[in-house]
């Protein structure tokens, strides 16, 4: 009776709040958080999961042909004259050779003789005519050849994780974002995890890099100055209780259903875990408990506690269908069957010592 009266007069060791301590903080019994029991319909309204992808003006823009001069190109050019004393050439040799001609910010290269041309916006077959016609009125029968090498008018920067960071000219391999990503060296996290993020100008888009070979409208062409960062999903979530394990986990796929979640701690445990009480605390959006509470006059983020049963004839379903986001939450009851074992067990120790006094004693 002592050893009872003890246990009535303290509280037994646990992981946390009960199924019965949670559920009394509800809204409807004044706290503040509701607690919604998840099904079908609750796990359908709940399936929201971020959405990437690039808007209109990079999936509409065509491919660069790529090996169009731009501004900030560096280019090669060799000419040949049919005379020995030409207006280039020297005494060594009929052909002259000018390399890392800049082509400047508005486009134009300086020419000796020829003057500023306008290189930006040709090939090099085209601006090997244009040098061609303003060098033939003054050297008979001239012979260009014009080289084009990306500068950093035609480069696109890849940073993060990455197989090789730096800086890589757009050639024709290199044209879209992923002939890019293959050419330095593919992404260094797992391909399910790596999240692709194109910076060009004021604008970004981001999107899973395995979506780059699903939908090949992803695979939007690049242009010069465009800025690639590589990131692993940074996604998370808290895993309390009477669980395998207690800890915060890094999502491990792209859709993480809570199913999913609990084997990745190990799972319930099977001597402590209540199959009836796994609850998913989350800050919701607006929309979203609108839809779940079916009350449209629901203002702002609202907390709420999802509670699964495992034990329902739909139970592992409905865990494998609904969704864990970003910053969930779960957390497992102990089962009243593991209170009991430690009363039990309490009382035993208890019990013990008195034992050991009447063996002592002979009584």
């Amino acid at each position: 009776m002592a050893v009872f009266g003890l246990l009535a007069a303290c509280q037994l060791p646990k992981s946390g709040p009960n199924k019965n301590e949670i559920l009394a903080g509800a809204v409807e019994n004044g706290g503040n958080a509701f607690v919604v029991e998840v099904d079908d319909r609750v796990a359908q309204a709940t399936s929201a999961v971020p959405q990437f992808g690039f808007s209109s003006s990079f999936t509409s823009a065509p491919s660069l042909t790529a090996d169009v001069v731009r501004p900030g190109d560096v280019l090669g050019l060799t000419v040949w004259e049919n005379v020995d004393d030409g207006l280039l050439s020297g005494e060594v040799g009929s052909a002259t050779t000018l390399n890392e001609v800049q082509v400047d910010n508005d486009g134009f290269i300086f020419v000796p003789y020829a003057g500023r041309v306008r290189a930006a916006g040709n090939t090099p077959e085209q601006l090997r005519q244009l040098i061609t016609q303003k060098l033939q009125d003054q050297t008979p029968d001239p012979q260009i050849e014009v080289r084009r090498s990306a500068g950093s008018g035609a480069t696109v920067s890849l940073t993060g994780n990455i197989g090789a960071p730096g800086l890589y000219p757009i050639e024709l391999p290199t044209r879209t974002l992923s002939g890019m990503l293959s050419e330095a060296g593919g992404v260094s996290v797992g391909s399910d995890i790596a999240l692709v993020t194109l910076i060009r100008g004021n604008q970004k888009g981001t999107v899973w890099y395995e979506d780059l070979f699903r939908n090949p409208k992803l695979d939007v062409a690049l242009r010069g100055g465009d800025r690639i960062l590589v990131e692993a999903d940074s996604r998370s979530y808290i895993a309390l209780g009477a669980t395998g394990g207690q800890s915060r986990v890094a999502f491990d796929t792209q859709d993480l259903s809570a199913l999913e979640a609990l084997a990745q701690v190990g799972g319930l445990l099977s001597l402590s875990s209540d199959p009836t009480g796994i609850f998913v605390l989350r800050e919701e959006r607006q929309d979203i408990a609108r839809k779940v509470m079916g009350r449209p006059s629901l203002q702002g983020d609202q907390r709420m506690i999802y509670l699964l049963n495992l034990t329902a004839p739909n139970g592992l379903f409905v865990a494998r269908d609904f969704v864990i986001r970003d910053g969930d939450t779960i957390y497992v009851t102990e089962a009243p069957y593991a209170q009991w074992t430690k009363s039990i067990s309490l009382i035993a120790g208890g019990l013990t010592p008195l034992a050991n006094v009447a063996t002592l004693t002979g009584n």
